[in-house]
């Protein structure tokens, strides 16, 4: 029995991998599923298209163990499943300076790739091939993954964490419950920025500053946004945008489907997409502003290193860098530059001669991880610029360091200068 009060009902095709028919693995996933089904009222399971695993960046002995488990007796995906970061670049495995994280690590991520994962090792799967069609029910895992499949694709997924990513994957079911239902994906808030500057929307730091706002005043609900610019068939940009917000969201308040309203897949209008009686705030610059002060813990113009590329860097991100150090003279021999970002992406932005201007400068790439999670960035690093809300977010718990949020420019300039440099123009 659900906790709604209806009963699990399962096919016979399911109850047949519950009970062992296609072995231990698929059995130990499918109790998983069951589980979660009956804890979130589902009264059927879904198939699922596809698959985002976070379980691999390693976080304990526990997920090796439960990872090499399914590998020892047998388990396979049963849909494609792509891989989230792993805990070292397995290009640079050097990098890395904390040995069990190295090793177990490298476990961790050899034993999905077993599994039948493929070995994308990016938190941006969609800037990688894995693009679900609208509509289409899938299992991913990952916060900015889940905000952009949701919003950006509109495929359809809930929250799933590790080890029930993992049980999806193997099962090719999910619940039938959270934002996989109709009911689920409407928004209860409306968030109007149409006060806003269309000048600070031409800025890449501007959309990671939504974000946080959405996420502060969403939490974990589905919100709509009215006056914002956009247009999805514009090559990437508005792509970019979105990730950055949707990111954000993710990570200030737990947002895992967003609306932007004429952009967005599901949301033609506000009237397609809003829940009755949906309150509707005004954000204005003021409110912006106060986002990035808050995500800026640094004191003074002291800097160690640049960090870019969370989520990670998309090609059309690296042209953008490409094209603001072209001309320009290096980075400060005092700051470490950091651009992390996938394999796939890499190759094609190297090929387009994107990386090399950000070689030349004297910067670095990272591939299959983020300098958030692996400790790469230098000891005695300080304070780190970023442009990305979520590396923002996550680094002063995660590495003990100051941050300080910007836009793209702004960290190249800073970068050069040797110190923190800021367009206060921005925010008049």
């Amino acid at each position: 029995m659900t906790r709604s009060g209806t009963p699990l009902r399962l096919t016979e095709r399911e109850q047949q991998m519950l009970d062992g028919r296609d072995g231990e693995a698929v059995a130990l996933c499918m109790r998983l599923v069951t589980a979660v089904a009956r804890a979130s009222g589902a009264s059927r399971l879904l198939k699922v298209a596809s698959a985002h695993v976070d379980g691999c960046l390693y976080h304990g002995r526990a997920g090796l163990d439960f990872a090499e488990r399914l590998v020892a007796t047998g388990g396979r995906v049963s849909v494609r499943t792509t891989l989230n970061v792993g805990s070292l670049d397995l290009l640079h495995p050097g990098l890395v300076r904390d040995k069990e994280i190295a090793a177990s690590g490298r476990r961790l991520m050899e034993a999905y790739v077993e599994l039948g994962c493929e070995p994308t090792w990016s938190c941006a799967p969609y800037q990688s091939g894995h693009r679900p069609a609208p509509g289409s029910h899938v299992a991913w895992a990952e916060s900015n993954a889940i905000a952009f499949v949701n919003s950006v694709l509109g495929a359809r997924t809930d929250r799933y964490g590790d080890f029930l990513d993992i049980a999806a994957a193997v099962t090719g079911r999910a619940p039938d419950a959270g934002l996989h239902r109709d009911e689920a994906r409407r928004a209860v808030l409306v968030l109007d920025l149409s006060g806003v500057s269309r000048a600070l929307f031409e800025e890449d730091v501007a959309w990671p500053l939504v974000g946080a706002v959405l996420g502060a005043r969403a939490g974990t609900r589905v919100a709509a946004l009215t006056g914002l610019p956009g247009d999805l068939a514009d090559g990437g940009r508005t792509e970019d945008r979105l990730k950055a917000l949707g990111a954000t969201a993710a990570s200030s308040g737990g947002v895992a489907l967003f609306h932007v309203v004429g952009v967005t897949p599901e949301a033609p209008t506000l009237e397609s997409i809003a829940a009755p009686g949906a309150p509707t705030v005004s954000v204005g610059t003021a409110e912006l502003r106060a986002a990035r002060d808050e995500l800026s813990t640094a004191v003074g113009d002291r800097l160690d290193a640049v960090s870019l590329g969370t989520p990670h860097f998309s090609v059309s991100e690296f042209a953008a860098l490409a094209g603001l150090l072209r001309g320009g003279g290096p980075f400060s021999d005092t700051v470490d530059v950091w651009v992390s970002t996938s394999r796939r992406v890499l190759d094609e932005a190297g090929a387009l001669g994107y990386v090399d201007p950000l070689l030349a400068a004297g910067g670095r790439v990272l591939t299959d991880t983020c300098t958030y999670v692996t400790p790469v960035l230098r000891p005695g690093t300080g304070t780190v610029m970023t442009n990305s809300g979520k590396w923002a977010w996550y680094a002063p718990g995660n590495l003990g360091v100051d941050t300080v949020l910007g836009s793209l420019a702004e960290c190249v300039g800073s970068a050069r200068a040797g110190k923190v440099v800021r367009d206060e123009r921005l925010w008049g």
